[in-house]
């Protein structure tokens, strides 16, 4: 297997991978096998049916691509840690050559985590809280609005979100609205014609949406980073015993990973509101 990888300025990596012929062969044959022993051909018993005979009744598009199903992943793999990558999504695979008898090839595109650059967003930060700081007689004092102290962040970082990272985050929010359509008993042109939008003009929404989403997830995740804010095991407990119930706080310690992934976005917010 060898592979060829190419980055794009948007940070979106393609693998160009090839499989060698004598690996398709092998496991074409596997394959093969697999089918004969489970073959149901009339006039046969299953998994008795000559070679041939099988042979002659296999689609061969189909065999091809449970063959394709064998070798991609473990091609993938191998390619991603030939040149030491770090994928944050899974990727997307378009295969470009499958001929009979001949190596087969194959792209796969992902991304890495985007780096971002932090300006003095502190300062500014810390210039709009001021005025909340300042106490006033008899009047309760009000935290600065988390959105605005968001939009400041976001707006002094610097980054470029890949764009198939962006495509894949506006698949999943179309996904979620065309569910939500569906439990209203709507078709999807009736909704498109309830807001008076075209299919391109719904999509071009939800990826500039996602564009917007990612930057902002993103930059808050830099700051974590940058500002070393953690969760320990302290925090995961306290989360727990805050749960409305035994339902509740069973889902979230099957989902750890994620609770932790919310407590440190919380400290995150929590320490650019006291900036």
């Amino acid at each position: 297997m060898k592979s060829v990888l190419t980055r794009h300025e948007d940070g979106t990596i393609d693998l160009h991978i090839t499989i060698p012929h004598t690996k398709i062969k092998e496991t074409l044959e596997k394959s093969l096998q697999h089918m004969i022993k489970t073959a149901k051909i009339p006039g046969f018993r299953p998994g008795k049916a000559p070679k041939k005979v099988v042979e002659e009744s296999i689609n061969k598009s189909k065999l091809q691509e449970e063959v394709l199903k064998e070798l991609i992943p473990s091609a993938y793999i191998d390619a991603v840690k030939e040149h030491d990558l770090k994928p944050i999504i899974n990727p997307r695979v378009n295969v470009e050559k499958v001929e009979e008898g001949k190596d087969w090839e194959f792209v796969a595109t992902t991304c890495e985590l985007p780096k971002v650059t932090m300006g003095d967003y502190k300062k500014k930060v810390a210039a709009f809280t001021a005025k909340n700081k300042i106490a006033i007689p008899g009047k309760e004092q009000e935290k600065p609005s988390l959105d605005e102290i968001i939009r400041i962040a976001v707006e002094n970082a610097t980054t470029t979100i890949p764009q198939i990272l962006t495509d894949y985050e506006a698949d999943r929010l179309l996904s979620q609205t065309l569910d939500e359509i569906k439990r209203l008993g709507l078709s999807l042109d009736q909704y498109l014609s309830s807001t008076g939008k075209t299919p391109e003009e719904l999509r071009k929404e939800y990826v500039e949406k996602a564009a917007r989403d990612m930057k902002v997830e993103f930059t808050i995740s830099q700051i974590a980073e940058d500002e070393k804010i953690t969760v320990d095991d302290k925090d995961i407990t306290e989360a727990l015993a805050k749960a409305k119930n035994e339902g509740e706080r069973k889902s979230l310690e099957a989902n750890t990973y994620l609770l932790a992934s919310i407590i440190r976005q919380q400290k995150t917010l929590d320490f650019l509101q006291n900036l």
